[in-house]
């Protein structure tokens, strides 16, 4: 058998000049005039009346992503061994029992292995889960000593003391304010969590690592999926396990995501109805910012300094985003009735944090069609006021990053549509 070796090369960003010289645009009043493709319209320009009109139209715009943008993932038709890493029956000081688990996928004699972190809160018969991928490793989530250091391709970090694209123990229980598992415990919910690079190594390595490399059959086209998709890909990977798992309440389960990782969360929660809530932290271009307002991170930059991310079609859209047939309203829309979060940071103008917002307002119309509420406001809210219907949205103060502050209000959002 071929086991599936994750390359240890240095990260290079293709086309430098690009990402040298592009001047983004913090400017509201150089925000173009734009028109939103309008999810309640077929591509034939009838309407959408009801429910099952609804669902051909969704059909219609899951496509559209699939083909534009995320690219077409295939189906899994392999193998999943499991074999238990570490077990601690008292994590969080008794409140909850530690998992790590190595997920080996296999499939026509190669193989890929994906370790999986996980958190059940006791004395709950079945737990709710957030299910979400990690940059850093799963030992950075916790410092129990027990969690294996991940042996991925792993991103060069001098604040994390990363080098060489290699993780070390240096950094356990680095990221713990960024996943608050003892708060979701102490609420009743579970955690499951995968560092991304196990997927998929973040750089432009041709799709010959990670679970690319799985599928030597297929044929790679410009529809054929990036990284995002494979990500997305990997998270579903993740739910095939906890279906397994007696402990989990597979009716309840939201998926997770900051940064690019926000962008395959909400992919994930269109191709997999599994996900009932998606939680999208600074996901901003190819995520919940609308392209059409080129503000911040545009299509071109995003697709020149990440040209692994997406499908090679999105590239004909580079500085073209009118001609886009779908915009990042509608990736909202297609999870409709399922609850959505999505939050900004005001600080975070790189990520359009007014764009997430417009959104949610922009993809309303189709939860209020279903007889859901969606966004309850129209205006952008204040920093730190947050707003939640079936659509959640806040901004908080600060730049970049998935903090405590924000999985306060994941967790209040998951108590208002769970409990």
């Amino acid at each position: 058998m071929k086991r599936l070796i994750l390359a240890l090369t240095a990260f290079m960003p293709l086309a430098p000049s690009l990402a040298q010289n592009f001047i983004p645009n913090y400017d509201e009043s150089k925000v173009p005039d734009y028109v939103l493709p309008d999810p309640l319209q077929f591509a034939n320009g009838q309407r959408v009346h009801d429910a099952p009109d609804w669902e051909n139209r969704r059909i219609e715009i899951l496509r559209l992503f699939e083909e534009e943008m995320f690219g077409v993932s295939p189906a899994w038709d392999g193998q999943m061994q499991l074999l238990e890493l570490s077990r601690n029956n008292e994590a969080l000081g008794g409140k909850a029992v530690q998992q790590e688990v190595k997920l080996t996928l296999e499939r026509n004699g190669q193989w890929v292995d994906l370790v999986l972190l996980t958190y059940l809160p006791k004395g709950v018969d079945k737990a709710p889960m957030f299910v979400g991928l990690n940059f850093y490793g799963n030992h950075t989530i916790s410092a129990d000593e027990a969690i294996h250091v991940t042996k991925s391709w792993i991103r060069n970090n001098a604040d994390m003391g990363y080098t060489d694209n290699r993780a070390s123990d240096s950094n356990r229980g680095s990221r713990v304010t960024n996943w608050p598992v003892e708060e979701m415990v102490n609420r009743g919910y579970g955690l499951a969590t995968m560092y991304y690079g196990d997927i998929d190594p973040d750089f432009d390595d041709g799709f010959a690592n990670g679970v690319h490399a799985l599928f030597p059959d297929e044929i790679r086209n410009d529809k054929s999926w990036g990284s995002v998709a494979a990500w997305a890909w990997g998270i579903s990977r993740i739910v095939d396990y906890l279906e397994g798992v007696p402990g989990v309440d597979h009716g309840r389960l939201a998926v997770v995501g900051h940064s690019r990782l926000g962008k395959a969360a909400l992919w994930a929660a269109a191709v997999d109805s599994r996900f009932t809530i998606a939680i999208s932290n600074n996901s901003g271009c190819g995520g919940a910012a609308l392209s059409r307002r080129r503000f911040g991170e545009t299509v071109e930059r995003i697709n020149t300094s990440f040209p692994h991310w997406f499908n090679r079609r999105f590239r004909i859209y580079n500085n073209e985003e009118d001609s886009l047939p779908m915009d990042q309203h509608q990736l909202i829309a297609i999870l409709a009735p399922h609850p959505v979060y999505i939050a900004s940071a005001a600080e975070d103008l790189w990520a359009d944090p007014k764009g997430e917002f417009l959104s949610a307002v922009a993809a309303t119309p189709v939860y209020q069609l279903l007889g859901k509420e969606g966004l309850p406001v129209s205006e952008w809210p204040k920093v730190e006021v947050p707003v939640m219907g079936t659509l959640g949205y806040h901004v908080r103060k600060g730049g970049h990053g998935m903090l405590y502050y924000d999985w306060m209000q994941y967790l209040d959002f998951a108590d208002r549509h769970w409990k």
